[in-house]
């Protein structure tokens, strides 16, 4: 079994690292690393270290670097513009897209979403985004940490929004039960932004399709199934890491 990873600000400087706060409650309390053991620590943004636990105290643990690393950022980057759905199936979305490797995902205020993000909700909800993505890199061990996009004061985007993103991306897909083309055979970009989109669970309304294709976006579908707003944005993310060599 691999090394636990635990997510830190920064990486230590020195060969002897001290692991506290919430994270060192994690190692020492929750899962009981014992000295001797393996950790990794990493700072989301491609750095690790290796090291291996020297002492364990009350919520916090001394360990000593045994190893240096940085992977370089993912290119192209995989975007999802995710619809938001109602209970806790977008944040299995979330979880999921980010064990399977993507990079950004874009809460998107879809015409058909049933859950509206509006004000302080709005802003406990991305935070539940954002603490979901962090601990599903964390068991992934993910090197670079998924970027939850948006802000407490407007924590998703509309649709103009998102049409503005697929523009300026090197390319863009939404995934539509009735397209008929297929993401497994679509050209892709050698660089740059690769933006999908996923409807809520009504699905992408006319309307959007129009402005998103307008825009520069090519309207795909996986297969004959009909997935859930929860799978499909993960099922896409698999053909496109198998394609672009990520797997």
């Amino acid at each position: 079994m691999s090394a636990p990873l635990f997510l830190v600000e920064s990486l230590p400087p020195d060969d002897v690292v001290t692991l506290d706060g919430p994270e060192g409650h994690h190692a020492a309390t929750v899962q009981r690393l014992r000295t001797g053991e393996d950790l990794l620590l990493a700072d989301g943004r491609g750095g690790t270290v290796a090291a291996v636990v020297t002492a364990v105290g009350r919520g916090t643990l001394t360990a000593t670097v045994t190893s240096r690393r940085y992977v370089e950022p993912p290119d192209p980057r995989l975007v999802v513009v995710q619809g938001i759905a109602k209970g806790d199936r977008a944040e299995l979305a979330v979880q999921a897209m980010t064990e399977v490797g993507v990079d950004e995902i874009v809460p998107w205020a879809a015409e058909r979403s049933v859950v509206q993000w509006r004000g302080e909700r709005g802003a406990r909800a991305r935070d539940r985004w954002v603490a979901t993505a962090r601990e599903a890199a964390k068991q992934s061990r993910r090197t670079w940490l998924p970027t939850v996009s948006g802000t407490p004061e407007s924590p998703d985007e509309s649709t103009r929004a998102v049409a503005r993103r697929i523009t300026g991306a090197a390319a863009g897909f939404v995934l539509h039960e009735e397209a008929e083309a297929r993401l497994g055979t679509a050209e892709l970009p050698a660089s740059g932004d690769l933006v999908l989109v996923v409807g809520p669970e009504g699905g992408v309304s006319p309307a959007e399709l129009t402005a998103l294709t307008s825009a520069g976006a090519v309207s795909v579908r996986l297969g004959p199934e009909v997935l859930r707003t929860s799978t499909a944005g993960v099922a896409a993310l698999a053909v496109l890491s198998a394609r672009l060599g990520r797997w």
